[in-house]
């Protein structure tokens, strides 16, 4: 690709970022390329597409750019660079871990107008500090699952059959006296083989139990924003839209789509088609994993359409990442770390 090729195809880019409609070879020449005609331009845009980087939805349109396009408008940028001082409107950890995650995930909804996503990190080596049960009536209680470095993970539980609140809290209180000082995985390897399966967390607290121990296998998916992909043209199809947002609500995929991602580590960039589930071919995700102690602690970033400006999101999403491992540095407790 010459120069002319790259400035034309980069113009387009641009345009169709902000416009969210096809260019034509006119509306380039006014706007960027006085010293060349409409019929060079077009014949430019003609290579461009038998390039792969451009197409052209009908015959009278003008074109759009393609996942490939976008893939070279990504690469042709430097790599983003550490802001220079801390942004006021970060996330503050000092209302405590898990508040401070959901937090996160807010935040880059609202900087980005994107969908923001921040999955947190496995719990296999956390150590549990207690559980605690509570009922909320209609064969449903509330599951309070703290750590020893103050993370709380809480999830619904259903109940069948249906246990008073001063059994379900006896429970309770029986699971932290076996389970506390425990790391979640001897818990996992504990109820996969228990000592004594007629007991009475294997028996009448069955439900209850296996429920806690689907709890502490899974990581915890903060999504904020999802509706704000309603905003975008792209996402104007009610059918390729509700099976998008039922992906959100399927967060056992989602959160399996992110931690291969966090695999490689660092900043990365998923284009339409690059992503592996139908629902999102028509999306981008932008990434980046967060640390601890120099260790991959979790993964966190946005969803939007492929039509992004995308060095401006880019940067957003590897600031806060940055900002989440800073939190995470001070820290006095040692926090779960990846298996």
């Amino acid at each position: 690709m010459d120069a002319r090729h790259r400035d034309v195809l980069i113009a387009i880019i641009r345009d169709y970022i902000d416009t969210a409609e096809p260019v034509g070879s006119r509306a380039l020449s006014k706007r960027h390329f006085a010293h060349l005609s409409p019929a060079t331009l077009r014949n430019v845009m003609s290579d461009l597409e038998e390039m792969g980087y451009l197409v052209q939805p009908h015959a009278s349109a003008g074109r759009v750019p393609t996942d490939r396009a976008y893939r070279f408008y990504v690469e042709s940028f430097p790599k983003p660079q550490p802001a220079s001082q801390a942004r006021e409107d970060m996330p503050s950890r000092r209302s405590g871990i898990e508040r401070f995650m959901e937090r996160t995930s807010n935040h880059l909804s609202a900087a980005t107008k994107l969908t923001g996503l921040l999955l947190a990190p496995p719990l296999e080596r956390t150590v549990i500090d207690r559980i605690d049960l509570m009922t909320l009536g209609d064969d449903r209680a509330l599951a309070v699952v703290v750590t020893d470095a103050g993370w709380l993970t809480v999830r619904e539980l259903e109940l069948e059959p249906a246990l008073r609140d001063d059994e379900l809290r006896r429970i309770g209180r029986e699971l932290t006296r076996r389970f506390r000082g425990q790391t979640v995985r001897d818990i996992l390897e504990m109820e996969a083989a228990p000592n004594d399966p007629l007991d009475t967390l294997h028996t009448r607290a069955r439900a209850v139990t296996e429920q806690i121990v689907s709890m502490l296998r899974g990581r915890t998916l903060y999504i904020s924003g999802a509706m704000n992909m309603l905003d975008h043209p792209e996402f104007l199809d009610i059918e390729s839209t509700r099976a998008l947002l039922r992906m959100f609500e399927a967060r056992e995929r989602f959160a399996t789509l992110l931690t291969g991602l966090a695999e490689d580590g660092g900043v990365r960039v998923t284009i339409g088609e690059e992503n592996p589930y139908e629902e999102m071919r028509d999306c981008t995700l932008i990434t980046s994993t967060y640390l601890y102690r120099d260790q991959v602690l979790g993964i966190l970033g946005v969803v939007g359409p492929r039509r992004l400006p995308y060095p401006d999101i880019i940067a957003v999403v590897n600031e806060t990442a940055r900002h989440v491992t800073d939190a995470l540095s001070r820290v006095r407790q040692d926090l779960y770390l990846p298996s």
